[in-house]
């Protein structure tokens, strides 16, 4: 593999509730269209690695993401997305999404997925979007070990018409 310096950072983006729950029932467990804005333009021209059912919790239409390369992680050998690259390792995901020379690499879930990347160092940057309640789900972020990461960016979005919960994007960098 490159060396660390000529390689791309790895970002990780997910929106996860007071209590760590990002999903329930392989879907979002609240409506916030800033946040779903947030995520496009955040990811938009990157390569965006996740899970095979994470990526089949993404409606039809907008499947493949557009915009960005989308690399799915999954054990089963015959799975086929069309315009998408199938892999079976977040470490060979991440060697592909560089050689795909986009602006960004970002690992965008499942609940798995995410643990791994983080328990594995593979993170350098999170982009986390604090539901700002507490939240019934089956899918959850593992819990943050904040003695590893700065907040370097923050911006809070109160409670509206359109978004049930408040909310708070918050951009934090690993600590060395």
């Amino acid at each position: 593999m490159q060396s660390k310096k000529n390689i791309l950072k790895i970002k990780l983006i997910v929106a996860t509730s007071e209590n760590n729950v990002i999903g329930i029932e392989n879907d979002l467990p609240w409506h916030l269209p800033n946040d779903m804005s947030y995520f496009k333009e955040t990811t938009k021209d990157s390569v965006v690695i996740m899970g095979r059912k994470n990526y089949l919790s993404i409606p039809n239409k907008f499947r493949p993401l557009p915009g960005r390369t989308n690399i799915i992680l999954t054990r089963k050998k015959d799975f086929y997305a069309d315009k998408c690259i199938i892999t079976n390792s977040l470490e060979h995901a991440i060697e592909l999404a560089h050689k795909e020379q986009k602006k960004n690499i970002f690992i965008i879930g499942g609940g798995l997925v995410y643990q791994y990347a983080l328990e594995h160092d593979l993170v350098d940057t999170i982009y986390l979007t604090r539901v700002h309640a507490k939240i019934e789900g089956d899918t959850f972020f593992p819990k943050l070990n904040m003695t590893n990461w700065k907040i370097i960016d923050k911006k809070r979005h109160e409670k509206d018409k359109v978004h049930k919960f408040p909310f708070t994007f918050y951009t934090l960098e690993k600590i060395n």
